[in-house]
């Protein structure tokens, strides 16, 4: 049988086809069903690989010009399809990794197996393809969150808050999970649960896990999420004080749970994806603690580490009881909690949380170990004119 070399031979007047067929037509849903998901980003390192034997220069930067720009036409045109953002992101970054892993550098080259050593490439330095490359693929992370934000936003409120779910606290477990129609939720917000918000988080991940998004990348997006729903959460609050009752830091307590509860159904709890959820949870604990004498207001400085003295006292002095069981927190009671907080050293004395911050994305180098000479093109993606080599 013949041994192919792992490239892929095409004439340079159907690089403008290959860039139409495997980026600008190509639907997720299709690559999905038939192949890995990531197979696009090794179809065309295969065409740079060949055009690299050649020794081509404008060959190889022809392609790569028109890669990037395909990619970009593709996002800019799908920007708001969680999908198709998923699906380039995953693609963008396995590019990025075959270009590093192949690139001959030895920092790349620790796991290579010997076959994959004699893949590398011969004649091109392509670092700075690879720059522009893991530009695009933060540029495409970014549009992803924002989509995610945006199908998060209606309902993080009315499941976080809004939605009383106390029944029975210790028993209750989150029910009806709400019909979906491409991720964007058509009932009144009063029907939004915790329930509601899991859902989502699932369909993220789950749409991420189809594409093949590598593991730490799609940690990463939940990490994001949290912090959108723990932000939304407590600036709400910090508004209402129809919010800031015993009852609902406890409601506050219970979702926080179920959230953890997720993380740990879906092997993320390594994600630090809680730790943005500290202030939120800070928060509840707050609403719940009794606010009366010294010792109150001592402990209440010493663990409310994640929020500063504006929301501290914000949230003291929006307290409402909701029974009169319940007495409102005097204003000795908040000037004493004050006077502790005095010598704590703060960063922001905002009293809302930037809700639009983002953590910085990092796409740490994951060699593949998949054999380039094995990989065969499938007729569905309508290739016919590249020849395996």
């Amino acid at each position: 049988p013949k041994e192919y070399l792992g490239m892929l031979e095409y004439k340079r007047e159907h690089e403008a086809k290959l860039i139409q067929n495997i980026i600008l037509d190509l639907k997720p849903k299709g690559v999905v069903v038939n192949m890995m998901p990531t197979l696009p980003a090794y179809i065309l390192f295969m065409c740079v690989r060949h055009a690299d034997y050649l020794n081509d220069d404008s060959k190889l930067k022809s392609l790569m010009n028109s890669i990037i720009s395909g990619v970009k036409k593709v996002i800019m045109t799908y920007n708001k399809d969680l999908d198709l953002l998923s699906f380039w992101l995953s693609n963008t970054y396995q590019l990025l990794n075959c270009l590093k892993q192949y690139s001959g550098e030895e920092e790349f080259m620790k796991n290579n197996t010997p076959r994959q050593m004699k893949n590398c490439l011969q004649n091109f330095d392509l670092s700075e393809h690879r720059q522009i490359i893991s530009d695009l693929a933060i540029h495409i992370y970014h549009q992803f969150i924002s989509v995610m934000e945006r199908a998060l936003t209606p309902i993080i409120v009315p499941g976080m808050l809004e939605h009383e779910s106390l029944q029975g606290i210790s028993s209750m477990k989150p029910t009806g999970l709400r019909k979906r129609s491409n991720s964007v939720y058509e009932e009144d917000s009063e029907s939004y649960t915790i329930s509601s918000i899991l859902q989502q988080l699932s369909h993220f991940h789950s749409t991420m896990t189809q594409h093949g998004v590598e593991q730490g990348l799609s940690k990463q997006v939940i990490k994001q999420a949290f912090f959108i729903i723990g932000a939304a959460t407590l600036n709400n609050m910090m508004l209402r004080k129809d919010m800031c009752s015993c009852r609902k830091g406890m409601q506050i307590r219970c979702n926080i749970s179920y959230l953890e509860e997720w993380l740990k159904e879906n092997d993320l709890l390594n994600t630090n994806a809680m730790d943005t959820l500290q202030p939120l949870s800070q928060a509840a604990w707050l609403l719940q603690v009794n606010k009366s004498t010294d010792e109150d207001a001592r402990e209440i400085s010493e663990k409310c580490t994640e929020l500063n003295s504006v929301q501290i006292v914000k949230i003291l002095n929006s307290y409402t009881p909701i029974d009169d069981f319940e007495k409102r927190v005097t204003p000795t009671f908040v000037k004493k909690v004050q006077s502790f907080l005095q010598d704590r050293l703060e960063g922001s004395a905002q009293l809302m949380v930037d809700a639009d911050y983002r953590f910085q994305v990092t796409f740490p180098f994951c060699p593949s170990s998949q054999a380039l000479e094995l990989l065969q093109v499938p007729l569905s993606l309508h290739l016919g004119f590249l020849t395996r080599i």
